[in-house]
């Protein structure tokens, strides 16, 4: 046996065994049962022994069937059979790019994941004022439940001995989310028109950068990256939940205002926010906003998809656990402006996010 399986088999099988006193059995139990105990064993592992380092991070992998209990509409369309979710083979190999003393690549193991979550603390936490619950503020780590099933964007300063992370993103494929029961987003909007769009679809989140960081060089680095991940899997529309700082949408009426009047998405793209959360975005009438200085006022990130061609859904979304209040950025692939990614130096071979095959 492989000297690097048999700690986490032994692990698995003193869990068991403390969960026997529980009545639960990882014997005996054929489909939904076997897959709900398996879940709660999971669970059990990654919350008292550090599931996630011990087995380590598998990015690409999916670890379970779907759920069985995927909110209605997420995957309305969706008839795929389990044999068939592998990940998709990509069309070309993501390449990782360097520019300086930094580099921007996949992550590819567990220490790299826990450092993005590191990274994800500080900045959401420390920094913006997120509330951690018990296991994030006991870890310094913000996590959920989509981080292993899915793949980490990383930009790496290779001088920095401390903390080399500067800069992540999140992304989660449809085959992702049909591991996980959904996408991230389903639980602000229904983006039922979105995860059923007839082409491969890219959910982004969970983005940052540390403070020092925050310049034209890495903000070059993270859309470089994911002109290169679009590229590789052939990527057709990108979503996401994209944020302003607070909770009090009357103090973001002029943004709110000006996303809802200019920017909102056709009808067959856009998604919605649910009801018992959603916030009105036309607080204010077209003609009182200057548009100028209404898209100067938004965080560079959100700038950034609406100036490549994005999108906004209707209805805004207060996080009190983040001090955010969220609206959903939509992008077309094909619609990506060729000047922009000329503009941030992504060069000829990614000269648009949606490369023909």
């Amino acid at each position: 046996m492989d000297g690097a399986l048999r700690k986490p088999l032994a692990l698995l099988g003193r869990a068991t065994e403390s969960l026997k006193s529980k009545t639960v059995s990882l014997t005996r139990k054929p489909g939904a049962a076997f897959q709900s105990t398996l879940r709660f064993t999971l669970k059990f592992l990654t919350q008292r022994h550090g599931l996630n380092a011990r087995l380590g991070y598998r990015p690409m992998t999916l670890l379970l069937p779907p759920s069985t209990n995927t909110p209605t509409g997420a995957f309305a369309s969706d008839t795929t059979a389990p044999a068939a979710l592998a990940a998709p083979t990509p069309t070309r190999t993501f390449v990782p790019v360097t520019a300086g003393s930094q580099v921007i690549r996949l992550a590819t193991s567990a220490d790299e994941l826990d450092a993005a979550q590191a990274l994800r603390y500080r900045v959401f936490y420390d920094e913006m004022g997120a509330k951690p619950d018990s296991d994030m503020a006991a870890t310094r780590r913000d996590f959920d439940r989509f981080d292993r099933i899915c793949d980490h964007l990383l930009v790496v300063d290779r001088e920095r001995t401390e903390d080399p992370v500067v800069g992540t993103y999140r992304f989660i494929r449809r085959e992702h989310a049909r591991a996980a029961g959904s996408f991230y987003s389903a639980s602000e909007y229904d983006i039922g028109k979105l995860a059923n769009f007839p082409g491969t679809v890219l959910e982004l989140g969970r983005s940052c950068v540390d403070a020092k960081y925050r310049n034209r060089a890495t903000m070059q680095l993270l859309w470089r990256g994911i002109s290169e991940y679009v590229n590789a899997f052939g990527i057709d529309l990108m979503f996401g939940c994209a944020s302003l700082h607070g909770t009090n949408p009357e103090e973001l009426a002029v943004q709110l205002s000006y996303l809802y009047h200019y920017h909102l998405a056709p009808e067959a793209l856009r998604a919605t926010a649910l009801p018992h959360l959603k916030v009105n975005m036309n607080i204010l009438p077209k003609d009182a906003i200057d548009p100028k200085r209404a898209l100067a006022s938004l965080p560079p990130l959100l700038k950034g998809y609406l100036r490549v061609g994005g999108f906004i859904g209707d209805g805004a979304v207060v996080d009190h656990q983040f001090n955010t209040t969220d609206v959903c950025i939509i992008v077309k692939t094909d619609l990506i402006a060729e000047r922009y990614t000329r503009h941030y130096d992504i060069g000829q071979e990614s000269a648009s996010f949606k490369k023909a095959s």
